[in-house]
């Protein structure tokens, strides 16, 4: 049943099983199929699009989060305290995935901004990572709180990484080029 599709994007911000446990099926590994998950494909977008001086750092939801991804972000680089040099760390809203959307629009811009302000004064920031799949969309106001953190031309210059559309490109790319 794998083999009928081209690939497979995990759409779960984390590190999570599924990605290793789809390259694994032998339908897959026969028939070449592109896997990642949307954690995956939105370090690795930050770490092209960033100058090697500037770092990236993801905004998620509940305070749980933080240790989880930032392990996963060493995990995922492979390099142990070297990590650091381009990972700024990780800030989150305190709100879970469904209040992104159920709770009072207003609360919900209040908290994502917080974040992202608190995520740029760890410094050098060049882009952000949208921290769960719920805030696809969100970029608007991540835009608005590098602006006002960092003045119109610095903070138009952060660049905003959405996982579910970096995974997307990537998966795209993958199969035309037959990865």
């Amino acid at each position: 049943m794998l083999g009928q599709y081209d690939g497979f994007l995990v759409a779960c911000y984390s590190k999570h099983p599924l990605v290793p446990i789809l390259k694994e099926q032998e339908a897959i590994k026969g028939a070449r199929k592109a896997v990642t998950g949307i954690f995956e494909a939105s370090v690795g977008t930050s770490l092209q699009i960033t100058h090697p001086d500037e770092k990236f750092g993801i905004v998620t939801t509940g305070k749980v989060w933080e240790k989880i991804l930032s392990q996963a972000v060493v995990d995922f680089l492979g390099t142990g305290s070297e990590a650091s040099k381009r990972f700024a760390g990780v800030e989150t809203t305190g709100l879970n995935a469904t209040d992104l959307h159920d709770a009072p629009p207003e609360e919900v811009r209040k908290r994502m901004k917080d974040a992202v302000k608190r995520l740029l004064k760890k410094g050098h920031v060049g882009a952000i990572c949208l921290g769960c799949a719920g805030m696809s969309g969100m970029n608007e106001m991540v835009r608005e709180a590098c602006v006002e953190e960092l003045g119109e031309v610095q903070g138009k210059r952060v660049r905003i990484v959405d996982g579910v559309q970096a995974g997307v490109a990537w998966l795209e790319g993958a199969v035309r080029s037959d990865l």
